[in-house]
């Protein structure tokens, strides 16, 4: 299988390969590292419009020499140069064109080091991608041997929700890692001075829980069931008065990945991040793993009768 790995001439970049040569080298996958440049505009009389293209060109080329440098030798990758009307368009032209079932991308450096940004290009792909996105956390970094450890799914009890841990099954066997099913309760508990009438809001809390429980505990017999399995399985609440108090409670540690499905409300063959789906993808301390929905189904499909 392959992988196309979005390279940009800056931090974003060397993120995006790191994270892409651990998933590769974890797959077994090919990587084809491609700079988008602008496709020229219809041919005029100015002769300072074919000088620009073939500066474009030439810094393009230039790019991809550097960050032959940055990726780990034992990652077969090819490096090409494409021409699109715009960097989303020819990432997910590339993506057809060689079948691929990833993209993967670096944060912006505009954000937070340690989580992810998102800058024009990922914000584009995460409303249009119907090929499966993964968003390196700004500043990633990892040794050259590294492989992915555990897959993460973040549940959060909906229909759709047993499709995607069944996807993440998929791929935590198909890298020889683990599988965590994690849900995350955003909930602040009132003052101690203040708490006082506030018994039914624990009640409310308790029996969401034990509510929660039944549905993993179900969606973990479906995972059970699959042919091919993750190397081990858990489940884990993360809870906390913010996403990111919630998310980080889990605890991560190095090699995690985790994975997020997209919106029902979205079109049925691309990405459309939902609200919690945004947050948690902004909050997360590790790399992630976007999935649209229709091929979160597929992947179901695939691991249920492989």
């Amino acid at each position: 299988m392959t992988m196309i790995v979005g390279y940009a001439a800056d931090e974003r970049g060397k993120a995006a390969l790191h994270l892409a040569g651990m998933l590769a080298r974890s797959a077994g996958d090919d990587l084809i590292v491609c700079s988008v440049v602008p496709a020229p505009w219809t041919p005029g009389m100015a002769r300072v419009d074919a000088e620009y293209q073939e500066y474009l060109a030439q810094s393009a080329d230039d790019a991809l020499r550097r960050a032959q440098s940055f990726l780990p030798t034992d990652v077969p990758a090819t490096y090409v140069r494409h021409s699109a009307r715009s960097a989303p368009a020819g990432l997910l032209e590339l993506a057809d064109l060689h079948d691929a079932r990833l993209i993967v991308l670096g944060s912006s450096s505009d954000g937070v080091f340690g989580h992810i940004a998102l800058g024009s290009v990922t914000d584009r792909l995460l409303h249009s991608s119907h090929v499966s996105l993964a968003l390196a956390t700004r500043g990633f970094r990892c040794p050259g041997d590294r492989k992915v450890a555990r897959v993460t799914a973040a549940f959060g009890g909906t229909e759709s929700a047993e499709d995607l841990v069944l996807a993440a099954a998929s791929i935590a066997a198909d890298v020889g890692a683990s599988l965590r099913i994690a849900t995350f309760a955003v909930w602040s508990r009132p003052a101690y001075t203040t708490r006082l009438g506030t018994e039914p809001e624990d009640l409310v809390l308790q029996e969401w829980r034990a509510e929660l429980d039944k549905t993993v505990t179900a969606t973990l017999a479906q995972v059970r069931k699959l042919p091919e399995q993750p190397s081990a399985m858990e489940t884990v609440v993360g809870s906390g008065p913010t996403w990111a108090e919630a998310i980080d409670d889990v605890g991560w540690d190095a090699g995690d990945v985790l994975v997020v499905g997209s919106s029902h409300l979205g079109p049925v063959a691309r990405v459309f991040l939902g609200s919690r789906a945004a947050k948690i993808l902004r909050h997360s301390p590790v790399p992630v793993l976007v999935v649209p929905h229709n091929r979160a189904e597929e992947l179901a499909d695939q691991a249920t009768v492989s």
